[in-house]
């Protein structure tokens, strides 16, 4: 089921006549299982009784992108060109001419143009720059949020609060299965030449231009199956317990899924109809898993969507900006660098142990993530200084870095989504967060831990 809310036409024709295919640009939904702008190409392509292909063009330079990033999304691209072929669609993938210019260049052959949705600036960019090149009809079909966010929301939301009940009301119409379509023209005839290397990933990001130096982690594997796999063996025991263990790191309730998220590796869909159907855990639980993908996924995609300077600190409220002005002169308890942050160098052991864990292993657990900005924050030169720090380090060595979740849980360090607190030395009355925190948790526990996972990563 494709709800006709997650359809837009970007470009009403005309369509080429000519055409030898529809085509399916993919950009953020790299998968070919629960794909609705997958699923809606073959419908519009059995229609016009034509094949289907698929392209994909690397963005090859993309600002802040490292070889830990295109390992991961990589990976996942490599699975898709023989879950196509095996249902008769053509696939694609390139290197030169860039996301834009490889849709071009295959839209010059296409009856129509089907694409999917990202929410943040660059892509859009991509996006408005094809569809005013493009030759023909093109229509985007969202497909990585529950509900698309103009329907979910008019406006900017300032809270999960806001958002909540509005989600709430909507979601049972979009939670439902999306069955394959039975592809009725086979693409085997179309000659397709992919110049992007996908049987050696390691051997093709090691000739990429980009960040070397932030190279791929043995924690993570990118792609479709290695999503489904780590999320039917979390829900089959690690799920259970979730809504009161989930604040701990080292109690394992997390299910490591934002990576595959972020890549689009997976359908939020289908994994909150997973958890929905989860045999463990009970209905705390699944509302407590669900509130996190659905209502806190989607207000970060509400705030990038509505809110153009996502990316700065004038993202946040004014009242965030203005204490935080009025208290930058305050002494410092400590004061470091970047250079220092990166490294690990605080006088802080828990600090640095999230700060290693993100720096060799791609992932931090969500209450340290909140540790460690909170500390940026009291430990930096300014609040400007600050948020370069914060947002830099997580973009760059994050997976699912520059995701809207990234902004988003960065401008809360700041205040976003949040309300004043009694006032601070640093903060004003942003919240603080202190050293206390660390007792609702083990918190040694968690450095044995990270200190295990580093050493893995080293082996």
């Amino acid at each position: 089921m494709i709800q006709a809310s997650r359809i837009k036409i970007l470009k009403d024709g005309p369509e080429n006549p000519e055409g030898a295919y529809v085509l399916y640009w993919m950009g953020l939904s790299q998968r070919a299982v629960f794909n609705p702008a997958l699923e809606y190409a073959v419908d519009e392509a059995n229609d016009r009784k034509l094949p289907l292909v698929v392209c994909y063009g690397i963005a090859e330079g993309f600002p802040e992108v490292n070889a830990r990033h295109w390992t991961f999304l990589l990976q996942g691209m490599a699975e898709i060109g023989p879950a196509l072929a095996k249902r008769g669609i053509g696939f694609v993938a390139r290197r030169e001419g860039g996301p834009v210019g490889t849709a071009l260049h295959y839209a010059a052959d296409a009856a129509t143009v089907v694409i999917d949705r990202n929410y943040l600036k660059p892509i859009r960019a991509f996006y408005d720059d094809f569809v005013a090149r493009a030759p023909c009809r093109v229509v985007q079909v969202e497909g990585d949020v529950v509900v698309p966010v103009e329907t979910a929301s008019p406006k900017h939301d300032y809270a999960a609060r806001t958002l909540r009940p509005k989600v709430y009301r909507l979601w049972e119409e979009y939670l439902h299965p999306l069955r394959p379509r039975p592809v009725h023209h086979r693409a085997t005839a179309i000659k397709l030449e992919s110049t992007l290397d996908l049987d050696d990933v390691a051997k093709t990001v090691a000739g990429l231009k980009c960040d070397q130096g932030v190279g791929p982690v043995k924690r993570f594997t990118g792609g479709h199956a290695e999503a489904e796999r780590r999320l039917k063996h979390y829900l089959g025991g690690p799920f259970a317990h979730y809504a009161t263990i989930r604040g701990k790191p080292e109690a394992g309730a997390a299910s490591h899924m934002s990576p595959y998220l972020h890549f689009g590796q997976i359908s939020p869909v289908a994994m909150a109809l997973a958890v929905r159907a989860a045999r463990t855990g009970d209905s705390d639980d699944r509302a407590a898993y669900l509130e996190e993908l659905v209502v806190r996924r989607e207000l970060a995609m509400n705030h990038v969507y509505y809110q153009p300077d996502y990316a700065t600190l004038d993202a946040v409220p004014e009242w965030c900006r203005k204490t935080l002005d009025q208290h930058r002169g305050d002494p410092r308890p400590h004061r470091y660098s970047r250079k220092q942050f990166e490294a690990g160098e605080t006088h802080d052991r828990y600090w640095n142990a999230s700060m290693q864990e993100m720096r060799e292993t791609g992932y931090m657990h969500n209450h340290m993530r909140m540790y460690w900005g909170k500390k940026i924050v009291q430990w930096s030169a300014s609040p400007e200084e600050a948020w370069d720090i914060a947002i830099g380090l997580n973009n760059k060595y994050f997976i699912d870095g520059r995701d809207a979740n990234s902004f988003t849980n960065v401008g809360w360090l700041f205040g976003l989504h949040d309300r004043p607190w009694g006032t601070q030395p640093v903060y004003g009355t942003v919240r603080s967060m202190g050293e206390a925190g660390l007792k609702k948790f083990d918190a040694d526990g968690y450095v044995r831990e990270v200190a295990r996972l580093a050493a893995a990563e080293r082996d």
